[in-house]
């Protein structure tokens, strides 16, 4: 099999730290990462690593005190995303500078949608910041990006695992890395102690989250029932059901999965242990191609 490989990664929220552990374990086995395809987090990561400040990003992310996780979500009043994303994204100009994608080391692409004129964006030119910041604008989440005609949301709406948008080489190895996976989570996370403090943290998020909310929404999800939930699960499934047919009728030359239950959405002080998994899914599944 050959060892310059084609990377495509999926977006799913906090899950797509997993692809820094993924990366990590592709590179240890030997292979040489020449372009990503990648969608929301996954466009994120893959482009800080385009940049070669992966390590600088791992660092920071897994090392974020839960306090500042609060102090980079700026909320919105607007109606069209409870998050404006600017702080969190201005935080990370360390590790995505001001380049262009076209002068990266790799070949990179990340999707977005374009609600406006109802149609997939892949950006391969161009500011890599401004392709990042509109590939991770999450529908309901993330104020959408508005750019002449065209308002710019998360790509994971249509293509959330972007194997069609990858740029080849002749004879590469396509791997993928799926974080939204309907498997069962491994064993050996099944019965880790839970940190109550995470829980805490989680609550007080969500508090955050629905108080704002309710700023814009005068109403709903009073009602008995979790108005913002209900809209995330409902645009989750439908992602991932995309996916999974992209899987179906592109399947890559290596699929690498983590399982959905790995955290929620929105859980990203949990960086470390989705890095962990990330590796230990890609080691796992690298290692039973060698058996073969």
């Amino acid at each position: 099999m050959d060892k310059n490989v084609t990377l495509v990664l999926s977006g799913g929220g906090a899950r797509g730290f997993a692809h820094i552990g993924a990366i990590e374990e592709i590179e240890r086995q030997g292979y040489s990462i020449t372009s990503i395809a990648g969608t929301s987090m996954g466009a994120l990561v893959g482009g800080v690593y385009a940049t070669g400040k992966m390590n600088d990003f791992k660092n920071w992310v897994y090392n974020l005190d839960k306090q500042k996780i609060l102090k980079l979500i700026d909320f919105s009043f607007s109606k069209q995303g409870l998050i404006k994303g600017d702080r969190v994204l201005n935080a990370m100009k360390v590790f995505i500078p001001d380049t262009n994608i076209e002068d990266l080391k790799i070949k990179y692409t990340a999707t977005a949608f374009d609600l406006a004129n109802n149609k997939e964006v892949v950006f391969n030119r161009g500011s890599l910041y401004d392709a990042i910041r509109a590939s991770i604008s999450i529908p309901t989440v993330f104020t959408p990006v508005i750019s002449g005609n065209s308002l710019l949301v998360d790509g994971g709406v249509v293509n959330n695992l972007p194997i069609s948008n990858a740029i080849r080489s002749e004879n590469d190895t396509l791997i993928a890395v799926y974080v939204n996976a309907d498997i069962p989570l491994p064993e050996n996370y099944l019965n880790r102690p839970v940190d109550s403090n995470k829980d805490v943290f989680r609550a007080k998020i969500i508090s955050e989250i629905k108080r704002n909310l309710f700023k814009t929404d005068t109403g709903v999800g009073r009602k008995g029932y979790n108005y913002f939930n209900l809209i995330n699960s409902t645009i989750a499934s439908a992602t991932n059901c995309l996916a999974n047919m992209i899987i179906k009728n592109n399947p890559p030359d290596i699929l690498i999965e983590v399982s959905k239950k790995s955290c929620g959405t929105f859980d990203f002080f949990e960086a470390e242990k989705l890095g962990e998994m990330g590796n230990n899914a890609a080691k796992d599944k690298l290692d039973s191609l060698m058996i073969i």
